[in-house]
């Protein structure tokens, strides 16, 4: 074939061919046309190759302008040049590979992507095989927002052509049991040497929305609480159950015949936080260094660098890795956080080792990208990620565009719309009846929504109340976690019963109403990696108030009513820093435009309802840092 001609072709024969390229010493090989056909479509035959700055790469048709191929990596493939089949017409028999037939490409790929053309334009694009590996994941098991990312994040990649299998534990605690009702055992059982035993543990697979979830079964999954711990604190061997998970999630792309056939070593894996944090330290310890997955990546999310996985350093022996790795995970607390004079501080940090050896970072917003390489928002790793600064990216999180709408929500009192918003006045009126404060459209409704604990700030909120409540306003808060907080939350609904209402736990269609009923949400948060709930706000035309910190920072534009030849621009109000003053003041200043200034409050509102925080915006940004990812070489 032309394509075996092509790899055999020498380095000066490339040079003389591609004179208009200057060739690096990287440069493996070029795109040429061949002379062959098979019927009527003439092939193109591209072996990719990257340059040595691992960033950008060009290659070159001999036939100028019959079309482009951009390097996505070291992957050889052919694709004719008519239209590919949409990715949602695709069936499901076919995960990696374009289905052949009229009009349709063929497409053969060795490496990480399979690269087809996307339209008549004779665009490229290329799709990967990926795995993500995560403690939890929504509908499934849910405590937070990194359940939401591992649910609805691979189904926007699925929807774009990618082949997309979620890796997480079976929990079986009573309550979620029914819905892993779906999921089908297949009858693959594996042994896993760690731990001082061999653990057998089992696959349950489930095809929804166009993603393999595949759950790991085995009896420590098994007992009540919440995937981390129960009601007497966290669970003491989560170490072992999520180093379980970790060489479960490894093994599943080369042992699961999903939809006919397995996904190989050619894939991408996401290791989320440090639970999936030694993902990447199997894949470069035990599995490369015997040929196995040297084609393979590793992209490490980081979704709040607070939790690391910090276990004693005798524990390492036990994980099932190489003894000469115990330097990537190796940890030594600080003086002043050891117990005593004797102690050393010796420790192995999951997360730490995740990020020594990830060939990308992620985090879930441009801001805390740069966050946790200060000293203030490292948590004592600021030093090891600005070293790894070339290849840390932030991108937002998005928001599940049907859950949230307030057109189709089932929670509120009426929907409504960016063109007709008459139906949030109903749902503030109604949110006002049902807590049981004065009906009154002119009176201000501030909300809070989320986790009463020193991160959230309501600490902030509690010192802040009595100056707040001697306002002609109205404040709702919803949360739990600190007793002393859920306390006081009761003793100011006694004090200020006629402004102040306190709901202690949570729950989901209460948020709904609380998002839409509120002309303000309050987020004095600490620190945020994302934060969902301030996009949540602003999907509903609540205007939100933050504390200009992570994901808070990236989202929330402050008011400026000169901008646009007066027209104003921004979509709330940021303030900083982190004081009961400062939040004062930008609480009084967006009270102000409330009462006083009734265009531009609906000016605010209208530009967050148009706001796109969809998963497809994010899907494409993590597209790219699949492309850089297949560029650079594995870690090794």
């Amino acid at each position: 074939m032309a394509a075996v001609h092509a790899l055999q072709c020498s380095r000066a024969a490339l040079s003389e061919e591609l004179s208009p390229i200057s060739l690096s010493s990287e440069i493996s090989g070029t795109c040429f046309r061949s002379s062959s056909s098979r019927g009527s479509t003439q092939k193109q035959y591209c072996f990719r190759s990257f340059l040595s700055n691992h960033l950008s790469s060009q290659l070159y048709l001999k036939n100028k302008g019959k079309g482009k191929c951009i390097n996505r990596g070291s992957v050889f493939c052919e694709v004719s040049s008519t239209t590919v089949q949409p990715p949602s017409e695709r069936t499901r028999s076919e995960p990696t590979q374009v289905q052949q037939g009229q009009g349709t490409s063929e497409l053969r790929s060795t490496e990480l992507a399979r690269c087809d053309l996307e339209d008549s334009n004779k665009r490229i694009i290329c799709t990967f095989n990926i795995i993500f590996v995560c403690a939890e994941v929504s509908p499934y098991s849910k405590t937070g927002g990194l359940a939401d990312v591992c649910g609805a994040l691979p189904i926007a990649l699925a929807s774009r052509g990618h082949r997309v299998m979620v890796v997480s534990p079976r929990y079986m605690n009573g309550v979620t049991d029914a819905k892993f009702a779906g999921a089908f055992d297949m009858q693959c059982r594996i042994k896993i040497g760690c731990f001082e035993a061999e653990h057998e543990v089992a696959y349950f697979h489930e095809f929804r929305a166009g993603v393999d979830w595949v759950f790991v079964d085995h009896p420590s999954y098994h007992r009540p609480g919440n995937p981390y711990g129960d009601t007497r604190g966290a669970f003491g061997d989560n170490q072992f159950r999520f180093t379980l998970l970790c060489h479960a999630a490894c093994e599943a792309p080369l042992v699961l015949p999903l939809g006919g056939y397995t996904y190989g070593e050619k894939c991408i894996f996401v290791a989320n936080d440090w639970h999936a944090g030694l993902v990447p330290i199997l894949l470069a310890a035990k599995y490369r260094r015997f040929g196995v997955y040297k084609d393979a990546r590793c992209i490490l999310a980081i979704h709040n660098l607070a939790h690391q996985g910090v276990e004693p350093a005798t524990t390492f022996s036990k994980l099932g890795i190489p003894g000469d790795w115990y330097g990537a995970l190796e940890w030594v607390f600080p003086t002043w956080a050891r117990a005593h004079a004797l102690d050393k501080g010796e420790a192995v940090n999951h997360l730490k080792g995740a990020i020594v050896t990830a060939d990308r970072i992620v985090t879930v917003s441009q801001g805390y990208a740069w966050e946790i390489t200060t000293l203030e928002g490292g948590w004592g790793l600021d030093g090891l990620l600005r070293s790894r600064m070339a290849v840390i990216n932030g991108i937002t999180n998005g928001v599940d565009m049907d859950e949230w709408n307030p057109v189709t929500d089932k929670h509120i009192a009426s929907q409504y719309s960016l063109d007709d918003l008459a139906g949030k006045a109903e749902c503030k009126a109604a949110l006002q009846k049902e807590l049981g404060l004065a009906v009154r459209p002119d009176v201000p409704l501030v909300g809070f929504i989320g986790r009463l604990d020193y991160q959230k700030g309501p600490d902030i909120i509690q010192s802040a109340v009595p100056e707040f409540m001697q306002d002609d306003v109205q404040m709702v808060m919803l949360g739990s976690g600190d007793p002393s907080i859920q306390s006081w939350m009761k003793w100011a609904e006694a004090t200020y019963n006629d402004k102040f209402r306190g709901w202690v736990g949570f729950s989901v269609p209460v948020a709904h109403r609380i998002t839409a009923g509120c002309d303000i949400l309050l987020m004095p948060s600490r620190f945020e990696p994302c934060g969902l709930n301030q996009l949540y706000a602003m999907r509903y035309g609540t205007v939100p108030v933050v504390h200009c910190t992570g994901g808070l920072r990236d989202t929330v534009q402050d008011f400026n009513p000169f901008a646009n030849a007066g027209e104003g621009a921004g979509t709330g109000w940021t303030f900083s820093p982190l004081t009961k003053e400062a939040m004062l003041a930008a609480l009084w200043t967006a009270i102000q435009t409330f009462r006083e200034h009734k265009t531009s409050w609906e000016g605010i509102m209208h530009r967050g309802m148009e706001q796109d925080f969809s998963w497809d915006r994010a899907a494409l940004q993590y597209e790219q840092i699949f492309h850089w990812s297949s560029i650079d070489p594995p870690y090794a």
